[in-house]
């Protein structure tokens, strides 16, 4: 079968994943994959009108053949197949730039399309991706390439003849698990969070208690488990001790214990480890702030303050990155913050 820039993009999150859409496995969760197609092909769309208000009628062609790639006179082609006999790629654009002397070829560089305001290392492997497809169906060597993102539609040229090796190691890899007809083994991680495959794979972590489950495990600390003979919650929960700490370590802070995570999950109950004293002096203010890291755009900031007896609280919400600017406090009565002792806090801008 042909590996696919769509099962390199799987793969590089999750190798279950790449190989559940390899055989066709039932979607069990569309929302987040229905957002971000949406939001790629709108990014797509403003992106290829950009690229074509450049270019006169005649010097961009639509979903050329191989053929018309080579023999054409073109600047410009969008969406463009890439194949050989082992890979396939759909590329967003490819732009052609003039041979650099008498009897060379002209050069072509793949382009490709990301909402994003920062480029990611897969990112950059899916452009090198694009351009070894297209480097083997044209039969002449792409060494660059270009990243076209964020909100400001912000051109990066990159060096992908670089990222070759990676790319071809994990083709290697690729084709190797998909020769296979068992999954691969399955790994809790943070991308289920965005996976269309979420449900499927939570239920069966559930079913086999895997200690993925405990979401801040890291691989190797599985493995160092694994080779112990534990391989699920439920046993590493019965290998809690509590123990008395030295003096001298009285004062530091305890460290993080899987187990009493996991004892915790099965005898659904909460523990805490030592005595933790709360002393809360004057009036507790509580912010929660979120936003879009990719895009360091912050959209919300969540107020709340009050006493035993009463309770402020309010949203503040910016609709764009403009509107960001004016999250200030001034949207608050002034009299719930003098209310509650808190008239020294009336003008705050977020950094």
């Amino acid at each position: 079968m042909r590996l696919t820039s769509q099962l390199l993009e799987a793969y590089l999150h999750c190798p279950t994943k790449c190989w559940l859409r390899s055989v066709g496995e039932r979607i069990t969760d569309s929302t987040h994959v229905s957002f971000t197609h949406a939001q790629n092909e709108s990014f797509h769309t403003a992106a290829i009108q950009r690229l074509l208000s450049n270019a006169h009628q005649n010097e961009w062609i639509p979903s050329p053949s191989p053929v018309s790639l080579i023999a054409g006179e073109w600047r410009l082609a969008i969406r463009v197949l890439a194949q050989s006999q082992h890979l396939e790629s759909c590329l967003h654009a490819v732009e052609r730039l003039s041979s650099k002397g008498r009897g060379k070829p002209g050069q072509f560089v793949p382009i490709r399309f990301a909402p994003s305001n920062r480029i990611s290392k897969n990112q950059k492997l899916l452009l090198a991706f694009d351009a070894l497809a297209l480097s083997e169906m044209l039969g002449r060597e792409v060494p660059l390439g270009k990243m076209i993102h964020g909100d400001n539609y912000s051109s990066l040229n990159l060096t992908v003849s670089t990222l070759l090796p990676q790319v071809r190691g994990h083709i290697a890899k690729m084709s190797s698990l998909l020769a296979s007809s068992s999954q691969p083994d399955l790994i809790m991680i943070p991308h289920c969070a965005e996976c269309e495959f979420q449900t499927r794979c939570r239920q069966k972590a559930v079913e086999k208690d895997d200690l993925s489950l405990l979401s801040r495990m890291t691989e190797k600390e599985r493995k160092k488990l694994h080779d112990k003979g534990i391989f699920t919650v439920t046993q590493l929960s019965y290998t809690f001790r509590p123990r008395r700490r030295p003096q001298r370590l009285h004062n530091k802070r305890e460290p993080y214990h899987h187990s009493l995570k996991a004892l915790a999950i099965r005898q659904k109950k909460i523990h805490i480890v030592g005595s933790p004293e709360m002393t809360i002096e004057g009036t507790p203010v509580y912010l929660d702030v979120e936003g879009i890291p990719d895009r360091d755009f912050y959209y919300l900031i969540g107020v709340r303050f009050g006493s035993r007896d009463s309770v402020e609280q309010y949203s503040l919400w910016a609709d764009g990155i403009d509107d960001e600017k004016k999250l200030i406090f001034a949207r608050i009565p002034m009299n719930a913050f003098h209310a509650f002792g808190l008239s020294g806090m009336s003008r705050w801008r977020p950094s």
